[in-house]
């Protein structure tokens, strides 16, 4: 019983952290490095007939090249809302209209918005690192509860805190190294 209670926890652990991870990337993706990237934009909402809907639900994208972004909207009568919604977004970006489909250019990055966006990441990793140790102090909260309802032996939860300690380690690893991936990818000129 109480072994099956602590896997249970670090299961339910191992599960939240991995969306931590997972919501950093997202994070991450929404950050544009000057080239041509769908993930920009297919989260903005656009106000389709009173309704706020996702942009990839409205649209197709494609990157004919590096630094051009084609949104082809399934039904026309929306592109006036779409370029409304990539406008109020203050992406930096300039959607141009022909009647078919909106063509986003990506100017390339300035020096200081580079350092800009590389501080913003920073925050969005520092985010997600603050993230994972609350889900540390959560589980450590449910592992003091089963030692004082379950009789779990002080050496156990120490082993455990210490398997946790390990596991915070290892995913605050992987945020640095996307951190670093990203800084990187936004730095290059």
């Amino acid at each position: 019983m109480d072994n099956e209670l602590v896997e249970l926890v670090m299961e339910d652990t191992r599960g939240k952290m991995a969306k931590a991870i997972e919501h950093v990337k997202a994070e991450f993706a929404t950050v544009r490095t000057g080239r041509a990237s769908s993930s920009l934009v297919e989260n903005l909402l656009v106000d389709y007939f009173g309704t706020e809907t996702p942009l990839r639900q409205l649209a197709n994208f494609s990157v004919p090249e590096p630094r051009l972004l084609v949104v082809s909207p399934f039904d026309k009568t929306t592109m006036a809302a779409i370029e409304k919604a990539i406008t109020i977004a203050d992406l930096g970006l300039n959607p141009s209209n022909d009647g078919q489909v909106i063509r986003l250019a990506f100017p390339s990055l300035t020096e200081e918005r580079r350092k800009g966006f590389v501080k913003m990441v920073r925050t969005k990793a520092e985010e997600g690192r603050v993230a994972l140790r609350g889900v540390r102090r959560h589980a450590r909260q449910e592992l003091e509860t089963l030692e004082k309802d379950h009789g779990l032996s002080k050496d156990e939860i120490e082993r455990l805190e210490k398997v946790l300690d390990k596991m915070t380690q290892d995913e605050v690893a992987v945020v640095d190294a996307m951190l670093h991936h990203k800084e990187q990818e936004l730095l290059e000129v």
